[in-house]
């Protein structure tokens, strides 16, 4: 089984968390907002209270690339270095869980997801 898309995928996250960290450092952001707010968005597993779907569903959407990247937009366009902060925070969030293989998951299980079964 060729395991390079898996590979590709584990370095995009690294990737994704190195550089969201670079540019946070780079803005002068505090150290205590990124340690207080890094695990954040794993708050979206209470999804799985209301079963595998809505599990899924909730998880999905909170650790999909879409929403910080528009957060990060707004937040450079409009100037809002709060938007920008938590934008990058959620990034590297996302990218620490990619590198470690935690992907988007299928409501077949928790441990279903599109890197692999974890």
């Amino acid at each position: 089984m060729d395991r390079l898309p898996r590979r590709l995928l584990h370095l995009e996250g690294l990737a994704v968390l190195v550089c969201s960290l670079a540019l946070y450092f780079d803005a002068e952001f505090g150290w205590l907002p990124l340690l207080a707010l890094i695990l954040a968005p794993d708050l979206s597993m209470l999804g799985y209270l209301g079963g595998q779907r809505l599990g899924a569903l909730t998880y999905d959407v909170v650790h999909a690339y879409v929403g910080p990247v528009a957060l990060g937009t707004v937040g450079v366009l409009g100037g809002s270095e709060v938007a920008l902060q938590l934008a990058l925070i959620w990034l590297a969030h996302i990218g620490l869980d990619r590198l470690l293989g935690y992907g988007l998951k299928y409501p077949t299980g928790f441990k279903d997801t599109h890197l692999q079964r974890v």
